[in-house]
């Protein structure tokens, strides 16, 4: 048997390293000293798309990203033993000029690096994914927990709004009276004293005023509960939202109300209002304070050809790059500073305007300002909104007889005194008003509160149905908000009239006059 020569043995270990080369499915390669590659498998090829001559051709660094070259450099200084080095991750130049992630291992031989680089390629597109995706879910999961702390927060601004109007029912009525009393008095207008008071209970009955739009707002815009549907006239609402965000613009500019007339649209009040809230404080936040003396924000309302709402919120602010207006109503997209917009503002006014069949749009010049425009069909029927004209008040009959249901015996009090010229009952439990219906006392109005401890307005409609239902469209609910789902599925299902708190003397003698007229007419 013969022995294997030395020469043999290298030519068959040079054989069988052609072989690995070229049948290795990774990325093979020896490099010198001098940085070059000196071999190659087949792979290298497929992997980058450059020929084999243009890899030896080049320095290995310049294959590399430059981001990564200090990396490469660093691993080369270490291999000065056998000791195999990495895995270490790099991204290498393809020929069309893209990159790709190699994952790679090394040893240093006898003045040459031998190594094996992985295409990690795909992995490096699935993990990037995968962060993508975490981070979609972390944003959710913030919103999801901002969206509770914000429902939490609106239950409870609604439930402060029904307890601020129970004693504003009370003020603002008798701030009301005291000026009657005070114009019903014969005194000499040149009386100082007198002036001065009735300065005092008309500053006073302003500021309650404010306070009523404020509570408004508050239950409007933290309403939690199913959409809501109706006919509604836009000016209103906007007004309303002015109030709400006019801290946020009175710093920043001048408010211009440019109001045309526009025609009643098919709405949920609380949700088109907060897209006029967002789209006046995204026009706030896109002017500097230090020239809030020629920043305008501008509210166009008009009529468009098709008969539709048309309502227009401008500012002379920054403007909108142009690369960012086709992403403006995307969800997460803003281009606030970090911690300022949650990028969700624009997109729930973009659902909850084609959500009504309308649309949303936005022109921005950089440097000159941004116009959103929101266009919304007319309701069925509905008439364009001018200016109304006060009605002639109508004499006042003293001939009523009213029951007041109230809790609160501060409102019930209020009620009569501004009902003096009537014949007024009041109670504050549906007990004791159920009791005077069936001692056989008979009311031509019964107002009730609507939310009471024990039997509510709801309850004592049913038993009034039960027991006298030729009596129950004589009850008037008076409420002061903070509806329950079942309190407005109520409400949705019964005709009775509904009014507010705080009331005006003035409304409350008009809803008793139409109920005498009505009986006067049977």
């Amino acid at each position: 048997m013969t022995t294997p020569s030395s020469e043999d043995e290298d030519a068959l270990a040079s054989s069988t390293a052609d072989d690995f080369f070229e049948l290795s499915i990774d990325n093979v390669c020896i490099a010198g000293v001098d940085g070059f590659f000196k071999r190659l498998s087949p792979s290298w090829t497929t992997s980058l798309g450059w020929s084999r001559e243009e890899l030896l051709a080049k320095p290995v660094l310049e294959f590399v990203h430059a981001d990564d070259r200090k990396g490469v450099i660093e691993a080369r200084t270490r291999l000065h033993s056998a000791t195999p080095m990495g895995p270490l991750t790099n991204r290498y130049l393809c020929k069309d000029g893209g990159y790709r992630w190699f994952e790679w291992r090394s040893v240093s031989h006898r003045g040459q690096v031998y190594a094996v680089a992985r295409d990690v390629m795909e992995q490096k597109l699935a993990d990037e994914r995968l962060r993508e995706s975490q981070c979609v879910q972390e944003k959710l999961q913030r919103q999801l927990m901002f969206a509770d702390r914000m429902a939490s927060v609106g239950t409870l601004a609604a439930g402060v709004a029904h307890e601020i109007n129970n004693p504003l029912a009370y003020v603002t009525a008798n701030l009301s009276l005291i000026l009657e009393e005070l114009a019903g008095f014969d005194t000499p207008h040149a009386s100082k004293p007198w002036a001065a008071l009735v300065e005092m209970a008309s500053e006073a009955q302003a500021g309650a005023e404010r306070i009523r739009k404020i509570v408004r707002g508050l239950q409007t815009f933290s309403r939690a509960e199913e959409e809501r549907r109706r006919a509604i006239d836009v000016l209103p609402l906007i007004e309303m939202s002015i109030d709400m965000t006019f801290n946020e613009i009175r710093p920043r500019a001048r408010l211009v109300r440019d109001f045309g007339p526009i025609p009643l649209v098919e709405a949920d009040e609380a949700r088109l209002g907060q897209v006029f809230l967002n789209l006046l404080i995204n026009a706030a936040q896109a002017l500097s304070e230090a020239m809030a003396d020629s920043n305008e924000i501008r509210i166009v309302t008009a009529t468009d050809a098709q008969g539709r709402a048309v309502i227009e919120v401008r500012d002379t602010g920054s403007g909108i790059p142009a690369a960012s207006l086709d992403r403006i109503f995307d969800p997460f997209f803003t281009t606030k500073p970090v911690g300022i917009g949650t990028g969700l503002g624009l997109s729930i006014c973009h659902s909850v305007v084609t959500g009504m069949d309308g649309e949303i749009t936005v022109s921005s010049v950089e440097g000159e300002g941004t116009t959103f425009r929101v266009v919304l069909p007319p309701a069925a029927g509905a008439i364009q909104i001018e200016a109304a004209i006060p009605a002639a008040p109508t004499p006042e009959l003293v001939c009523a007889s009213v029951l007041v249901l109230d809790d609160e015996p501060t409102v019930a009090s209020v009620m009569r005194r501004v009902l003096r010229s009537h014949e007024v009952v009041a109670v504050t439990t549906a007990r004791e008003a159920l009791d005077l219906l069936d001692a056989g006392t008979r009311f031509h109005v019964i107002f009730s509160d609507l939310m009471m401890p024990e039997m509510s307005g709801m309850e004592f409609h049913g038993e009034v149905a039960r027991r006298f239902p030729e009596l129950t469209g004589s009850i008037v609910f008076v409420t002061g908000g903070a509806f329950t789902p079942a309190a407005h599925e109520f409400l949705d299902r019964v005709p009775n009239e509904v009014l507010e708190k705080p009331f005006s003397p003035t409304t409350l003698r008009e809803v008793v006059q139409r109920f005498v007229d009505g009986a006067a007419s049977h």
